[in-house]
C-alpha cells in the first residue's frame, strides 16, 4: 500500500556492526519526517519513508508499485490509536507490516503479506502507526514485537526524537 511520490525519500538502511554478538545500530541524528528509526534488543535500523498521514494517502498506500528499495518504506500515521486493518488488493510487492501503538512500541509484525490478496490483516485495536517495508526484511533484521519506533509524528514516545 503506498502514497504520493512527492514525499519519497531515498536512503539506505544503516546497519553498522558494533563490537557485540551481531549488534547493529543506525546513525542516531535528529529525527526527520522522511525517516523512521527502529531499535530492538540487539539492533537498530533506519528507513527512508513516504508518509501516509491523510485518509486519501492511507487508502492508496503502496498500491500499484512494482518495486521498492530495500531501504524504503511507508509510514501510516493515524490521528489517534484505533483498530487497524489492512489488505493487499492492488499491491504488487510482498510487504511486512509493522504495527505500533501511540508510544511507538511495536505491537505486531505481519510478515510477508501476499500481493493482490484481499484477506484482511488485523493489526490490533490500539494502533497509531504502521510501517510497511519489503516482505521478509523485518525477520532478516530481527524486528519484532517490543521494538521501538522513532519519528517526529510520535510525540514523546518510548524513544523520543532528540532535541535539535
Amino acid at each position: 500500500m503506498g502514497s504520493s511520490g512527492s514525499r519519497w525519500g531515498l536512503g539506505l538502511i544503516l546497519c553498522l556492526g558494533l563490537g557485540g554478538a551481531g549488534a547493529v545500530r543506525a546513525d542516531t541524528g535528529a529525527c526527520r519526517d522522511d525517516q523512521v528509526e527502529l531499535r530492538w534488543q540487539g539492533g537498530q535500523a533506519r528507513f527512508s519513508v513516504e508518509l501516509a498521514d491523510t485518509e486519501a494517502e492511507r487508502s492508496q498506500g503502496l498500491m500499484y508499485r512494482e518495486k521498492m528499495a530495500a531501504s524504503a518504506g511507508m509510514l501510516f500515521v493515524y490521528p489517534r490509536p484505533q483498530p487497524a486493518r489492512f489488505w493487499m488488493a492492488n499491491t504488487l510487492i510482498p510487504l511486512d507490516m509493522i504495527f505500533a501503538d501511540a508510544e511507538g512500541r511495536v505491537t505486531k509484525v505481519h510478515a510477508m503479506a501476499r500481493p493482490q490478496d484481499r484477506t484482511t490483516i488485523e493489526g490490533g485495536e490500539a494502533v497509531q502507526f504502521v510501517l510497511e517495508i519489503n516482505g521478509g526484511l523485518a525477520r532478516r533484521l530481527g524486528i519484532a514485537e517490543g521494538a521501538e519506533m522513532r519519528h517526529p509524528a510520535i510525540i514523546g514516545g518510548a524513544w523520543p526524537c532528540a532535541a535539535e
